[in-house]
This record gives C-alpha cells, sequence and structure tokens, in this order.
C-alpha cells in the first residue's frame, strides 16, 4: 500500500508538470531504455493500406466465445464489437477455426467475449481447445474479464500467450457504464492473480471511458503500475452508434498525450502501446502525440504518422499481429 501511495504522489506531481515538459521527460525515458523504432501493429481484422505495407486480411482475428451475447451490455459498447468477432460458441468451432487459420498462414487469435453478470468472459469450456490451437503454432491471447486464481491458473495451463484486461479505476464508471457492483481493487487482484500464475499480461486504459471524462484512468494507471507490467495500452473511447454514449465527445489530444507520458515515465521499461481504438476524428493529433510521448507501438497509425515517426528518426516495423504481441 506504501508503494501505491508513493506512485499517487508522483502521479498528481506530474499531472502538475507543463505538458511540453512533460512530453520531453517522457520521449527522453524512451530513448534511453529503447531502440529508436516504432512497431506498427496492423492485424487482418480490417484492410490497412499505407505508403510501404499492406495488411493481409485474416492472419490475426479476433473471436467471440459467446457469439453476439453479453450479460452487461456496458454503455460504450452495448456488445456491438461483438458483432465484429468471428463467432464460436463452442469449443469445436473454435478448433475449426484454429485450424483454417493455421491452413491459410495465419499466426494465431484474440480470443474475447461478452461477460456474465459478475464480470467474467466465460472461457471454462476453452481450455482444452486452446492447448490444441497451441500444438498447432497458434498465438492465442486472451481479452479477459475480472480473473480469479483458479482462473488464472487455468489459462497458465492451457498455454496462452497472454492475457489482455480493461482495468477501471473509479467505483461510479465501473457501476455506471460497467453496470457492476464491483470495486478498482478487484481489478488490482486480477492483475495479481494473473502475474503469479505465470503469465503475461497487456493491461488496458480506456481513455474517457466515463462518458468522455477522464475520471478513473489515473487510478487505473496506478494499479498498473504497481504491478511493473511488461505491457500497456492506451485505447480512447470511441463512441458508437446505438450505445449509450453515442455522440459522446471525447477527451482532447492534449489530455490523452498528458496520461500516455506519465504512463511512460512511470513504467521506463514497460512497452507502451497506442491501441486499435481512437476516434477518427482527433485519429492523427491523438497519434503525434502519442509519438511524442514516447509510445513502443501504434495500431494502424495513418500516413501522417509514420511520416512524423521518421522525422523523429524512428525505424517503422510492421507487423499483423496484435499490438500487445510486437
Amino acid at each position: 500500500m506504501q508503494f501505491l501511495k508513493g506512485l499517487n504522489s508522483e502521479i498528481q506531481r506530474l499531472k502538475e508538470v507543463e505538458l511540453s515538459e512533460l512530453l520531453d521527460k517522457a520521449w527522453e525515458v524512451r530513448q534511453k531504455n529503447f531502440l529508436p523504432e516504432l512497431n506498427v501493429s496492423a492485424p487482418g481484422l480490417k484492410r490497412y493500406n499505407v505508403e510501404h505495407f499492406s495488411n493481409t486480411i485474416g492472419k490475426f482475428i479476433n473471436v467471440s466465445v459467446t457469439g453476439n451475447e453479453c450479460s452487461l451490455h456496458c454503455d460504450h459498447c452495448n456488445a456491438k464489437l461483438l458483432e465484429s468477432m468471428t463467432s464460436a460458441v463452442t469449443p469445436e468451432k473454435l478448433l475449426k477455426i484454429g485450424k483454417k487459420i493455421k491452413a491459410h498462414g495465419g499466426e494465431g487469435m484474440l480470443l474475447s467475449g461478452g461477460a456474465d453478470v459478475t464480470g467474467r468472459v466465460p472461457f471454462d469450456d476453452y481450455y482444452d481447445a486452446i492447448t490444441k490451437l497451441k500444438s498447432l503454432g497458434l498465438k492465442v491471447i486472451v481479452h479477459s474479464g475480472l480473473v480469479g486464481r483458479e482462473e488464472a491458473e487455468a489459462l497458465k495451463n492451457a498455454g496462452v500467450d497472454q492475457v489482455l484486461q480493461d482495468i477501471i479505476g473509479d467505483h461510479l464508471t465501473i457501476n455506471r457504464v460497467y453496470h457492476l457492483n464491483r470495486k478498482p481493487v478487484e481489478y488490482l487482484s486480477s492483475m495479481i492473480n494473473l502475474k503469479r500464475a505465470g503469465l503475461e499480461i497487456a493491461p488496458h486504459i480506456v481513455i474517457g471511458l466515463h462518458y468522455g471524462e477522464i475520471r478513473g484512468e489515473y487510478n487505473a494507471l496506478e494499479m498498473i503500475s504497481s504491478v511493473l507490467p511488461d505491457i500497456i495500452v492506451f485505447v480512447v473511447l470511441t463512441p458508437k452508434p446505438e450505445t449509450r454514449m453515442m455522440g459522446v465527445k471525447t477527451p482532447a489530444p492534449e489530455e490523452i498525450a498528458r496520461l500516455i507520458a506519465i504512463g511512460r515515465i512511470l513504467n521506463p521499461e514497460a512497452r507502451v502501446n497506442l491501441g486499435c481504438a481512437k476516434p477518427a476524428s482527433d485519429k492523427i493529433d491523438i497519434e503525434n502525440f502519442a509519438l511524442r510521448a514516447g509510445v513502443n507501438t501504434i495500431a494502424y497509425p495513418g500516413d501522417e504518422t509514420l511520416s512524423s515517426a521518421e522525422k523523429l528518426g524512428l525505424k517503422i516495423n510492421y507487423s499483423e499481429i496484435c499490438c500487445t504481441l510486437v
């Protein structure tokens, strides 16, 4: 707990620093700890074409073990994200999908699904199938909800390569947006359970999750930093049609930049990524600020962002897998 208090004090101090100075410090941390390279993640979930690269559809896909079903219908998603995923509502269907990916030269999948009323994604029946997917040589990463000790051990024993989690730092956001009666500390416990099981974790922070307001993100960052992650992924609320957040204004690029920069400074040796979700209206500004804030990887960056990266002296590396695996 003392460590958390120290992190909180440092976060509060950094929040008062001028943005330009903060970005300079974050860039300095990046230069000290990483090669001058920018990883571009463009998994084949959608078509991606830039001047020097085009991806291949289907090399790395998103799969839902619940189809389009979700018990929570969170205000920012309303199960809409599940509609874009390949459905595998039985272990047999999942294995069939995996064999097809392998046969077509694919690399793996992100396994996810809708949560139940407790905030868990029901993977219980899929552990044997995951082990078989791993025997095919596929990468299998899991986007889970809350995870207890037994489930963490089961995921590890199944051979999962990595576990992704959205970490929420505010009780009201958990209640209002996710419709769960849970506390932020339970997300911390979940990360600890996964780490103790020997799994690599890739915690995500959804910036603006509370109806476009930055509310629990710094607390989420504090909890994430306390478990010494290998990777931190920042994504930005992207309001979707047919959800309660349709039309919500997302945080300003400068606010997003400040959060990412502080994440970079607090976690000098972790890979810090800007993930897939970011609003199209501010995409280039967000990406350019993220570059200056010292990110290692950006998912689906625009040509202008790639040009900015080269001007910063960064070599561009392209990949067709999830950003957390790059």
